[in-house]
Parts: C-alpha cells; sequence; structure tokens
C-alpha cells in the first residue's frame, strides 16, 4: 500500500486519472499499481469500447476479473468503486464520448495516461493513422480543454524513430505532416493508400512505427500550453516483480516465440543471437510512466520532455540468453503435451534457417497434413504453420539490428526520487538479474498465459521423456538405414570409379 513518505504516491491522492488502452497488457498493470501503490487517488477513468460481441459492460466485468488485480482484491475486495469506465471510440469524432460522460471528464481529470494504440504490426495503414494518430489529436483537443488537468504522458515506443541508428530523447521530423497525411488518407481509395504505403513508410520497417513517430511530432504540434511527457519503452516483456514475477497475459512478440518453442512447434528462429533483445519489465515500464506523471504535474517543464527507456546500454539482456533460458526452464518444467522437444535454435544466417525451417517445420508439418488426410480429417498444419512463420519474420528487423538510445531524461528522473519512491516505484533495470528474470519469465508463459497448473509438470515431464525416447529412437533408425544403404551402394560406386 502507499508510503506515507512517498512524494510520487501523495501526489496521486485525491486525483482523478484517464487510462486509455487500460484494457491493454500494459494498461491493466498501469491501473493495477495506480490502485496498490496510489491507494488515496480519487476515480481512475478508463477508456473502454465495444469489442466484437462484446460489449463495454462485458470487457471491463473481465478486466476486473483479470489475475492481474488479485493483490489489489485481497487488500481491498471494493477496488473496482474507484475504477469509472466511458464508453470511447479512438477512430471517431470527439472519441465517441457522450456528453454527459465528457462533461465529467472535463471537470475532474488530473492526469491522463495515454496507452490506446493498435500495435499490430501488418496494420493497414489508414486504420493504424486513425486509431494512433488522430485518436491522439482527438485527446489532445479534449485534453485543452480539461479545467484541472496537470499531466499528460504518452506511451510511445523506442523503436518510433528505428530509422535512425543513434536515437536521442528529442522529437524528430518526419517525412510527411502528420495533419495533411490524415485529411489524405480519409478520403482515399484503400486500394490506393495500399499501393503507396511503401513509399511513405520508407526506412520504417512496418506501419506501426510509423505511426508512433508521427504521434510524436503531432503532440508537439498540437501540445500548446498542456504539460506532456512522451515515455519510449522498448519490448514490453513479462513483469519483474509485480504485482507478481512473470505475469503475461499476450502472445505479442517474444511471447509468441517462447509459446512456440516450448511447444516443439518452432525448432529455428533467423535472429542474431549476439544482438541486444532490450526488453522491458512491463511492471519497471508502469513504474517509470507513473513517475512521468508526478514529475511533468509537479515540476511543469518547460519543454517537451521525452523519456527512452531501453536496457542495451545499462544491462543489455542479448537473444542468445533468451535462447538458452528457454531451453533450460522448458526441460525443468515444461509445458503440457508439448508436439517436439522443446530445441529451438536461433541463427543469423539466412541459409541455415532456411535449411532448418525446411528440415524441422516444412516437412513434419506436410507429413502430418498427409497423415490427416489420409485418415479422412481436413489438412491445417502446414498452413497455421506458414502463418506462424510469418508472424515471426515480422519482428525480424528487430532481432538483427542493433540501437544507441541516450536516456539523459530517464536518468535525471531517476535521480529526483527520495529513497522510498526508488523502492515503490523503482525502473532501475540494473537491478534485473536477467537469468532469474528469464526463468520467471517461461513459467509466467506456463502459468498465466496458457493457464497450466504446477501439478501438471510431472506429467508433462514424463511426457518429455517419452518425445526423447522417441527422437532417438528415429535417429537411430535414420542412421541404421543410412549405414545400409552406404553398405549396398558403396561395392557399386567403387566398381564404377575403378
Amino acid at each position: 500500500m502507499k508510503d506515507p513518505m512517498s512524494l510520487v504516491g501523495t501526489y496521486y491522492s485525491g486525483k482523478s486519472v484517464l487510462v486509455t488502452g487500460a484494457t491493454g497488457f500494459m494498461g491493466k498493470v498501469l491501473v493495477e499499481k495506480l490502485l496498490r501503490s496510489c491507494n488515496d487517488v480519487k476515480t481512475i477513468y478508463i477508456c473502454v469500447r465495444p469489442k466484437g460481441e462484446h460489449s463495454m459492460q462485458t470487457r471491463v466485468e473481465n478486466l476486473l476479473k483479470c489475475k492481474v488485480f488479485d493483490r489489489v482484491r485481497e487488500e481491498c475486495s471494493n477496488f473496482h468503486e474507484k475504477i469509472k469506465p466511458i464508453s470511447a471510440e479512438f477512430t471517431k469524432p470527439n472519441l465517441a464520448i457522450a456528453p454527459e460522460d465528457q462533461e465529467e471528464l472535463l471537470s475532474e481529470v488530473n492526469v491522463i495516461f495515454h496507452c490506446a494504440a493498435t500495435i499490430r504490426f501488418v496494420e493497414p495503414l489508414k486504420d493504424v493513422l486513425l486509431l494512433n494518430v488522430m485518436g491522439t489529436q482527438q485527446l489532445l483537443r479534449l485534453a485543452h480543454q480539461m479545467k484541472n488537468l496537470e499531466a499528460l504522458v504518452h506511451i510511445s515506443t523506442a523503436y518510433s524513430n528505428c530509422n535512425r541508428r543513434h536515437i536521442e530523447e528529442v522529437c524528430y521530423p518526419v517525412p510527411v505532416e502528420p495533419k495533411k497525411l490524415l485529411d489524405l488518407v480519409t478520403c482515399m481509395d484503400e486500394s490506393l493508400i495500399e499501393a503507396i504505403t511503401p513509399n511513405l513508410i520508407e526506412g520504417w520497417p512496418n506501419t506501426y512505427t510509423f505511426s508512433k513517430a508521427l504521434t510524436e511530432y503531432l503532440i508537439q504540434q498540437e501540445k500548446g500550453d498542456l504539460n506532456v511527457a512522451i515515455v519510449r519503452p522498448s519490448i514490453v516483456g513479462a513483469s519483474w516483480q509485480e504485482p507478481f514475477p512473470g505475469w503475461i497475459d499476450n502472445f505479442n512478440n517474444v511471447n509468441g516465440f517462447l509459446v512456440a518453442a516450448g511447444k516443439g512447434v518452432i525448432r529455428s528462429l533467423k535472429c542474431n543471437p549476439a544482438a541486444v533483445a532490450n526488453i522491458i519489465p512491463v511492471d519497471l515500464a508502469v513504474n517509470l510512466t507513473i513517475t512521468a506523471g508526478w514529475y511533468t504535474a509537479v515540476h511543469r517543464p518547460k519543454s517537451l520532455l521525452i523519456y527512452n527507456y531501453t536496457s542495451s546500454g545499462i544491462n543489455p539482456l542479448y537473444w542468445r540468453c533468451i535462447e538458452a533460458s528457454a531451453r533450460r526452464i522448458y526441460v525443468k518444467n515444461p509445458l503440457e503435451k508439448p508436439f517436439r522437444l522443446p530445441e529451438a535454435t536461433m541463427t543469423s544466417s539466412y541459409l541455415v534457417h532456411k535449411y532448418r525451417s525446411f528440415v524441422y517445420h516444412t516437412t513434419p508439418a506436410f507429413l502430418y497434413d498427409l497423415y490427416l488426410q489420409l485418415i479422412g480429417k481436413k489438412p491445417w498444419v502446414l498452413k497455421r504453420l506458414i502463418r506462424m512463420e510469418k508472424a515471426m519474420s515480422l519482428v525480424d528487423y528487430f532481432t538483427r539490428h542493433s540501437w544507441e538510445w541516450s536516456s539523459g531524461h530517464t536518468d535525471m528522473l531517476m535521480k529526483e526520487l527520495d529513497p522510498k519512491d526508488k523502492n515503490l516505484f523503482s525502473f532501475d533495470v540494473c537491478q534485473v538479474t536477467w537469468s532469474e528474470y528469464l526463468d520467471n519469465y517461461c513459467l509466467g508463459i506456463k502459468k498465466y498465459l496458457l493457464k497450466e497448473d504446477m501439478a501438471g509438470v510431472p506429467a508433462a515431464r514424463q511426457h518429455i521423456r517419452k518425445l526423447k525416447i522417441i527422437h532417438f529412437t528415429l535417429n537411430a533408425t535414420l542412421l541404421v538405414i543410412t549405414c545400409y544403404i552406404c553398405s549396398i551402394t558403396w561395392p557399386i560406386m567403387y566398381d564404377i570409379l575403378y
């Protein structure tokens, strides 16, 4: 709970906070941390939209049932009374917020944490611009009308300017004016937008990172007299300590690879093992975000402060360490019913990766589909494998390249914290022991993402032993067949040659 000596926690006492993207991974942890460590916060407004068949009310109910709130639930069973959902749609004018809700926000909100964004790398340019760029523009217009707003913190990404190798904590110019581009895509045919997308995003690997660069530039243009900060975390991974070690709830980025590797589906990943992975635990990223909100509101910096938040320069984690940790932990605590032994390897060689993919991915998938057809079932393995390999290729750019980030503002913010806040809202990546973190990460994949019971570990180990027997039997059989063929063909080849 909140320490009375905490300057950060004390600031949020009696404050009303608006969190966008609260149903997302980082948004959930942010709301949980505010409730638990700033427990005198007055109200947390969360923007939620209907999604598919789920209404806003259903999504909020599912959010509050989430395991991430278990610690808060134990300490304060009526924590949900501080959360007030607001129906909002970021791709619509005025965010489609009802007049009565808008009036309340304008009079009550003191701090905004803007986490809402689509993070899909393959999102069509028009869709990603409408949500990430225009949605932020609409939020800024709302913020300008708020009577008691003290700070707005926008969550960007360390890769918003990945077209550069050295990235300062500044807002860089973009090749096209964001407002003009928004006007263009709203009236242009989608097929034409798709055709010009490669030229528009040239230098950026995908529409997501491009949209984040545009959003940052737009914020600088339209922030006016608002107190605004931008937080740029790199790859946000499982929690380090809070609300509990290894908490994760999505299959994005590294998580999908760890699941596929643990299940034995993926045996090869194109990646530079010597490159820095730049994973940031979600709880540390949230602590930085909350602290940035406090500093922005209390100190009111004269200019827009941007916080680069990566691990590469101070406590680097290499991809080869992730590979080794995953193989080790999935032998000790295997996932349930893996398809094959969890022996995924990384390589930076295109040819080696293609060979391994053909031998370990395509061929087994083809044979299994053939087996399904023979028994009268619909084949699906090869099709799913192709889709999974395509998803893996989307992060290829980030696993092969390296960047340098300046971190002057982030270092300054850490020095501004008193001893109590350095403990309560720590975002010092140097404190993370990566081997321990990765062990908890893999266990979190099993417990929280796949929802597998740890009581089933002995049975999973038994299954791994069976897979090892099958693996060695197949290899031995293949060796015997190879030797037999060689014993037959060698005399024939010898007679031909000599």
